[in-house]
């Protein structure tokens, strides 16, 4: 039986809608959500499917799921808009923001390196268990007394949990307010973005279980991609727990659908303005592209452009025919684009996960189709 889709699909962007039904058809798709603004307004917003492997409950429209990494997209625009408003430099050292981060000879570590995962802190030294994760303190702490696993800035290497500590507390030492609060007051509630990173119980109703990959190999434990994962330690069926979700990870724990991220993100393709507010300024957008690294990422093992805060479209990596894009996924699938060159935003989120960290062909297939709409 073929899965049920809902939503609104302009008839310009039909191809979306049918990459969207082919994924569950051929791609093992259970439930997911896609959805695209062109010009600030939406072209896309299409859901469907299951919450189950089962096929007994129907994804609703106001669905959410864990996105993992897709998270990152909204720390590092927090971050951004601090810088945009004067409040943070991004080529400052995080010290003279957090004083106590100057430990383990990071005293010349900028803010800079944290949103392009060039600050030799991918992972931690210190044990991660128990309720140390959900812990602000615990791990802030621990990474302020790190040392650096290798030169910072000369690099990078995916900060897959704890990049969202690093910019969280240059959030809360600058503005007093976590960075789940200073991302829902500034960004989720102008916006109307239906994202959380720090879900409260009255969500759980509306908050589907992730289905884990199949297969999930884990990188020689001696090498640096080894250790990152290995501390922290979360698999894919992390997200279930109430401690998980109410914590604020702003680099994994983001609950959303395609829908919310892509409200939260629009700003960053449509020079700081979406759906009648103001954001930043079309300068505080730009800054995303500003090239901080270029090469093969000591975790992920593939090469990547980051820019601040977001992989930069590239010939290593491309994303998009249009230069001025960057992008970011979450493990098991999730994906974002933002085209500032087409003024598009684009959020694909599902709940049957895959095993890579960097998208699938679900994602890549439902952007592939955006863009051939745009050309015909």
């Amino acid at each position: 039986m073929a899965a049920q889709i809902n939503g609104y699909c302009d008839p310009r962007f039909v191809a979306v809608k049918v990459a969207f039904e082919t994924n569950f058809r051929e791609h093992g798709d259970v439930g997911a959500s896609v959805a695209i603004t062109l010009d600030g307004a939406f072209v896309v917003d299409l859901w469907g499917g299951h919450l189950d492997e089962d096929k007994t409950a129907p994804w609703q429209e106001d669905t959410l799921v864990n996105v993992w990494s897709s998270t990152k997209t909204m720390a590092a625009m927090s971050l951004l808009l601090l810088a945009d408003r004067g409040e943070v430099d991004l080529h400052a050292p995080a010290a003279k923001y957090w004083p106590e981060f100057s430990q383990g000879g990071k005293e010349l570590v900028e803010v800079r390196h944290f949103l392009s995962h060039m600050s030799g802190l991918s992972g931690m030294n210190e044990t991660v268990e128990g309720e140390a994760l959900y812990d602000w303190e615990w791990m802030t702490t621990a990474l302020a007394r790190q040392e650096p696993w290798w030169s910072p800035g000369t690099q990078s290497g995916y900060h897959a949990l704890t990049q969202g500590h690093l910019i969280g507390e240059i959030v809360r030492r600058v503005t007093g307010q976590s960075i789940g609060t200073f991302f829902h007051q500034e960004i989720a509630e102008p916006t109307s973005a239906d994202f959380h990173i720090g879900a409260g119980e009255e969500l759980d109703d509306r908050i589907g279980n992730l289905i884990p990959p199949e297969n999930t190999v884990l990188p020689d434990p001696e090498t640096i991609a080894g250790r990152t994962f290995a501390n922290p330690a979360v698999d894919a069926t992390e997200p279930r727990k109430r401690n998980w979700r109410a914590a604020e990870i702003p680099a994994a724990n983001g609950q959303g659908n395609a829908r919310s991220i892509v409200r939260a993100q629009t700003a960053m393709a449509n020079g700081g303005k979406a759906f009648g507010k103001t954001i930043m300024s079309e300068e505080g957008t730009k800054r995303v592209f500003e090239k901080q690294s270029e090469g093969v990422d000591l975790v992920l093992g593939v090469p990547l452009v980051f820019g601040m805060g977001y992989g930069l479209n590239s010939p290593l990596i491309p994303i998009s025919p249009n230069p001025n894009t960057c992008f970011w996924g979450g493990f098991g699938g999730s994906s974002v684009i933002v085209d500032q060159d087409a003024r598009l935003c684009f959020s694909y989120v599902m709940n049957k996960m895959e095993s890579g960290l960097l998208g699938d062909p679900r994602g890549f297939g439902l952007a592939a189709a955006m863009y051939a709409s745009l050309q015909t």
